[in-house]
């Protein structure tokens, strides 16, 4: 027990002893950004065109898949917008970081979340009446 302990203990250190400070920087950018703390605009450019599609500015956070990408933005109320877009081989996307952010290249960030422990529920019901009898 005592081996499987100092291993579990020492291998998460061998493994950050890799990372140089540009790999650090980059996941806590992105960690403040899902956290909604980087503005970002966001454009989505026909190649064949040369048009833009469609651009978002805010602090968004995104997610890009195969073959789409989707983006949750903040709004100045404190409001969330999700946005959806195919991509094709003429329809591209790119994130610009529109200012600089302030993150550690020395350690990880980590954040917690609390009320996410507790989930908010939702009850559905379909109630089957039958007038019939009135």
């Amino acid at each position: 027990m005592k081996k499987l302990l100092s291993v579990l203990t020492f291998l998460p250190l061998v493994l950050l002893m890799g990372c140089d400070d540009a790999d650090v920087a980059s996941r806590n950018l992105s960690k403040a950004a899902d956290n909604f703390e980087v503005y970002r605009r966001v454009v989505f450019y026909n190649g064949i065109t040369g048009e833009y599609i469609l651009s978002v500015q805010g602090r968004c956070s995104v997610q890009a898949g195969a073959r789409s990408v989707a983006f949750v933005c903040k709004d100045d109320e404190g409001r969330y917008v999700k946005h959806m877009l195919g991509l094709s081989d003429n329809v591209t996307y790119f994130s610009e970081q529109l200012g600089a952010q302030d993150v550690s290249v020395y350690q990880y960030r980590v954040t917690f979340k609390p009320d996410a422990i507790i989930p908010d529920i939702n009850i559905r019901s379909q109630l089957i009446q039958d007038d019939s009898n009135y």
